[in-house]
């Protein structure tokens, strides 16, 4: 509302008030009181008509009154009839001004919906040219550049850090490229950018350090704007003009402005950060897989080394066992026999090693035979029973013969393994059994011992690589168990461990072997 409008309208009243009182009764001025209520319109308050049509018919009708006194107390009838009419025009002025007022309201509130949403189209349009990048550096260049299309500016400049060792900054002016400058800022503008600035705010005349700064821009309006500028760093943002003066709603549309292309950033180093993590992550993934194949590599070749020469010295203590070299002294015997169970310890240390080998590298092939597991674990007992006697243990296998699909070395070189644990954990006299059964599509080796059990703490990792098995009492390399999960998995198995009330069980699990319609007939 204009300030001025409300005394003028009043004061046009009382001037048409008293002209109408020195006029005669039948030349009725107070048609002018129509004047004032119909600029009341222009304030768009509907307080200000009201009041200036009671007005004006007070001043009618007092006016009526004091000239029919003035011409003798004489009332005429056409002077009255006229001054009703007036009264009646006051109130159908003051209606008009009324539905005007609220017309310009509804009018101004479309102009200024139409202006917002120009402005958050332009300000969608402008972002999308800030968000076509995905480097930070491009994303602050254009920040600075789209601010100055989107708010009309004639210069601009952007601080992405304003720590007081910050020497940098972009800046740009009217349609010129974005310049990414590294002299120090002068110290006015340090100092004004330096003030705490909660969202964004017009530079006014009020500010001294404000003022100061822009007459040494050689400029005259100025807004500035803070947010993120990345890494956790303030920025601020400067936008200068000279043509129109900055007004409020600038401000906070300013704010928006920048708290989106903070976003922006943050996105846009986040992605940069990512990369540059993933790149790492595929740099320490090649070097360990590099690490990984010479370790290999040393494996199989140790373990082949090692083979032929452990295989050589078997044959060889075995024949002179056998009394191919002559007739040995009965302690000469015992020392080879010791030497020949742990030749064998060496032997299957080396299988399993090439085992966890090949499975570790991919190298497995999928060798798939009818396999009896009952006829597996009497071999396998048949192996062992020697080296248990030796320790006092009795290996006994239990159970019916269970058809499977596999490999045949495989599985026996699983049972083998749980077995010979077994007895290497069961104190003289001890019992280890095997039983093999078969339950709903199922086949089962199960490992009894009669040994100290494992404790709960160590359970968890009895499979894995390394793990308790290296610590139980009378085991070796810790890979054992950790083979038979492999070999069980690859045939679609597993395998668990079951404490018993003396002793331990290890079941080993896999399917049966499927019945084809031509064993069937048969």
């Amino acid at each position: 509302m204009l300030p001025a409008l409300p005394a003028l309208c009043y004061l046009l009243i009382v001037a048409v008030w008293l002209l109408d009182l020195l006029t005669p009764q039948l030349f009725i001025a107070s048609i002018l009181l129509n004047i004032p209520i119909a600029l009341s319109s222009l304030a768009l308050t509907r307080r200000l008509t009201i009041g200036l049509v009671i007005a004006a018919e007070i001043a009618n009708a007092l006016a009526a009154f004091l000239n029919a006194l003035h011409d003798q107390g004489r009332f005429d009838a056409i002077a009255l009839g006229d001054r009703a009419l007036l009264a009646a025009s006051f109130l159908l002025v003051g209606f008009l001004a009324v539905k005007t007022q609220g017309l310009g309201r509804s009018a101004g509130l479309s102009e200024a919906r139409a202006e917002q949403m120009q402005r958050e189209r332009r300000l969608r349009v402008a972002m999308e040219h800030v968000r076509e990048s995905l480097s930070p550096e491009l994303v602050r260049r254009r920040t600075l550049h789209q601010a100055l299309e989107l708010f009309s500016a004639e210069r601009g400049l952007l601080v992405p850090d304003i720590a007081e060792n910050n020497e940098w900054y972009y800046a740009v002016s009217d349609s010129a490229p974005v310049e990414n400058r590294r002299d120090a800022l002068p110290p006015e503008l340090r100092s004004l950018l330096a003030k705490r600035l909660d969202g964004a705010r017009v530079l006014d005349d009020g500010d001294v350090i404000a003022r100061y700064a822009l007459e040494n821009l050689d400029v005259r309006y100025g807004a500035i704007a803070a947010g993120a500028g990345g890494r956790g760093a303030e920025a601020r943002l400067l936008l200068l003009r000279n043509e129109r003066p900055w007004m409020r709603d600038e401000a906070r549309f300013l704010q928006a402005y920048f708290e989106s292309c903070s976003n922006a950033l943050a996105q846009a180093e986040l992605f940069v950060q990512n990369i540059e993590q993933s790149a790492e992550l595929v740099r320490r993934n090649q070097l360990a897989e590099e690490r990984s194949g010479v370790i290999r590599d040393l494996v199989y070749a140790l373990a082949h080394d090692l083979r032929t020469p452990l295989a050589a010295a078997d044959v060889t203590m075995r024949q002179a066992d056998r009394g191919a070299f002559g007739v040995l002294p009965e302690e000469y015997r015992k020392v080879l026999a010791t030497s020949l169970e742990s030749n064998a310890e060496s032997q299957r240390l080396v299988e399993t090693l090439l085992t966890v080998a090949r499975y570790e590298s991919g190298d497995v092939v999928a060798l798939v035979e009818p396999v009896d597991l009952l006829r597996v674990a009497r071999a396998v007992c048949d192996e062992l029973s020697p080296m248990a006697a030796e320790r006092g243990v009795a290996v006994a296998v239990l159970g019916d013969p269970t058809l499977v699909s596999g490999d045949k070395l495989e599985l026996r070189r699983a049972i083998t393994n749980l077995a010979a644990n077994a007895v290497a954990a069961s104190p003289p006299p001890g019992t280890v059994r095997i039983h093999v059964s078969a339950l709903e599509e199922r086949a089962y080796a199960a490992v009894e011992d009669s040994g100290y059990g494992i404790p709960p703490e160590e359970r968890e990792a009895l499979f894995q690589r390394f793990g308790v098995g290296k610590r139980r009492r009378g085991s070796g390399t810790g890979l054992g168990l950790y083979v038979v999960r492999l070999i069980a998995e690859k045939h679609g198995g597993s395998v668990r461990y079951e404490p018993l009330a003396c002793g331990s069980r290890f079941v080993f699990e896999m399917p049966l072997r499927p019945v084809r319609s031509d064993e069937e007939s048969a």
